[in-house]
Formats: structure tokens, C-alpha cells, sequence
């Protein structure tokens, strides 16, 4: 009976001739599949008689937390499940939330979660907690939750996946959609410093747009730079006596020259050691040449 005592409570009144095969490795349990599965199902069960529910289709939300679960019973007969708790267990993946399409929040921090597959498959997912786990691919999990319209709050803090530099940043520019990340509100400098960083193209053309200058679509920030080839007059043309015939190769130095000659700037200033004080003002006698002004004109 060694063997007995170091089974869970739930199996105490079990035969257990009948449990399937279970190994021992060390001091530690590994259960078989049949078994983290039945203990699932009896945790969903138990949660079924406390809420009342008599109906599959009555059921709007579980509480499985704390369960020390491994595994978790496929839970699509349950078309309308809004809200699932499943944190603090050892849940390792996520299979079995394959039709519930209700699905508002869901639960999951504080597992052994490495692997997200099957959350796309949840397009009314509003809040997922998912911090705390084992999660190491960031392209993978931005690739799954990619499918989430209405996801909003998302944590993933505490997981592998964060020492990665501009780990924040990469998120925010692959779920745009995400509102809270990490319990912290996404600001507008963020969504502009992510613009930045990861948008090049878009980056160019919105200062390009600022500036008012033209955008070449056949530009790639990558490619050498390549020099516009001078225009060249044809050699039959002819300038009139009021045009200037020097020619030039970038047409940008032709509209400085014009505006070099059609425009000048004027800066004047006031000589204060001509400007009597009030007491000189009132108390001298003698007239004083009025102040002077030095004004300069550059083009």
C-alpha cells in the first residue's frame, strides 16, 4: 500500500487495479494521459453541481483554478462558455478549446503553457492572461494570437519571450488591436516610436508627406543610392534675352538661385547707447541727435 499513499485524494477509493499504468521517477508522480484526462473531468463535473448547471448549453463559465490539472477534457460541448479560469495548474498546451466560439476570457497564467496552438480559433477573445509560463517563441505566439480581432487586454510578462530587446514594442506593432499589455494602458508614443522602428516605408512616406515632398514608389530603403541623371537642353533650343541660360544639373539648385535673387532679408537693430535715460531725458538741457538704427540686408 506504499504505492497507495502516494496517490492524489480524489484516487483514494478508486481500484486500483483498474487505474491505467502510472511510472514512477524519483520521489515524483507522472500521470498517465487517462488519468490527468479523468481528473479533469471530474473537476468539470464538480464545478457543473456546484454552479448548478443541468445543461450544457447553460454553462457561461468555469472555475478550474487551483485544480493541479495537466491536462483539461475537450470543453467544445460547451457552445457557450464565456469566461474560463484555468490558472495555477501545470497545463502544458492548449487543445482543447477548439468551438468555443463564445469564449470572452480566458484564464491561463501561472501554468507551464510553451505552446499557444488553438487560440486562433477563439475570434470573441476580449481578455487572455497568459503571463507566467514557459513561452519562448515570440514569433509563434504573435502568429497565433493574430487571429484575435477583439483582444484587448493581453499579458505575457514573465514568460521567456520577454528578454527579447523591443520585446514590448514587437507586440504592439503585431497586435495593434491589443489596448492593455503587460497591465499597462498602450500610450500613443509607443504606437508612433513602434511606427519607427518596425514601419520603415510607412515611416519615409508619412515625413515625406510632412514636408510635402513626392514619394518614388520604386524606392527601397535597401538598395544603393542611385543618382537622377541631369537633364540635358536640346540643341535646338533657344533662350530668350530675359531668361538666365545657366544650366543646371539638379534642378533644385536652379529654384535656390531664383529664390536666392528674388528674395532678401532684412535685420535691424537699435543703438541703445543713443537712447537717453529718463533722467537725461528730462534733465539735460541740450538737444540729442535721435537714436540710431543700424539695419543689414542679406539675399
Amino acid at each position: 500500500m506504499v504505492g497507495a499513499a502516494r496517490l492524489p485524494g480524489a484516487l483514494m477509493a478508486w481500484d486500483l487495479n483498474r487505474l491505467p499504468r502510472i511510472s514512477l521517477h524519483s520521489t515524483s508522480l507522472v500521470r498517465a494521459p487517462e488519468v490527468a484526462l479523468e481528473i479533469s473531468r471530474r473537476a468539470v463535473e464538480d464545478q457543473l453541481k456546484i454552479c448548478g448547471f443541468k445543461r450544457d448549453a447553460d454553462v457561461f463559465e468555469l472555475f478550474l483554478s487551483q485544480k493541479d490539472l495537466t491536462e483539461v477534457i475537450d470543453l467544445s460541448r460547451f457552445k457557450k462558455l464565456k469566461y474560463l479560469w484555468l490558472q495555477h495548474n501545470k497545463l502544458q498546451g492548449i487543445t482543447f478549446l477548439t468551438r468555443n466560439y463564445c469564449l470572452v476570457e480566458l484564464y491561463l497564467n501561472n501554468n507551464a503553457i510553451f505552446d499557444i496552438g488553438g487560440l486562433h480559433s477563439l475570434p470573441s477573445l476580449y481578455l487572455l492572461l497568459l503571463h507566467h509560463n514557459e513561452l519562448t517563441n515570440i514569433d509563434a505566439t504573435v502568429r497565433e494570437l493574430k487571429g484575435m480581432p477583439n483582444l484587448k487586454i493581453l499579458t505575457l510578462h514573465q514568460n521567456p519571450l520577454c528578454q527579447y530587446n523591443l520585446y514590448r514594442l514587437y507586440i504592439i506593432c503585431h497586435l495593434p488591436e491589443v489596448e492593455f499589455l503587460d497591465r499597462k494602458q498602450v500610450t500613443e508614443d509607443e504606437r508612433r516610436a513602434m511606427i519607427t522602428i518596425f514601419h520603415h516605408e510607412r515611416t519615409r512616406i508619412i515625413q515625406s508627406i510632412a514636408f510635402r515632398g513626392r514619394v518614388d514608389a520604386s524606392w527601397n530603403p535597401r538598395a544603393p543610392f542611385k543618382q537622377k541623371p541631369a537633364q540635358r537642353v536640346p540643341p535646338d533650343f533657344a533662350f530668350a534675352n530675359n531668361v538666365d541660360k545657366t544650366v543646371f544639373d539638379d534642378p533644385e539648385d536652379a529654384v535656390l538661385v531664383r529664390s536666392v535673387k528674388r528674395s532678401a532679408m532684412g535685420i535691424t537693430s537699435l543703438n541703445w547707447d543713443t537712447v537717453p535715460t529718463r533722467e537725461e531725458k528730462y534733465l539735460d538741457e541740450k538737444d540729442r541727435e535721435p537714436a540710431q538704427m543700424l539695419t543689414i540686408t542679406l539675399r
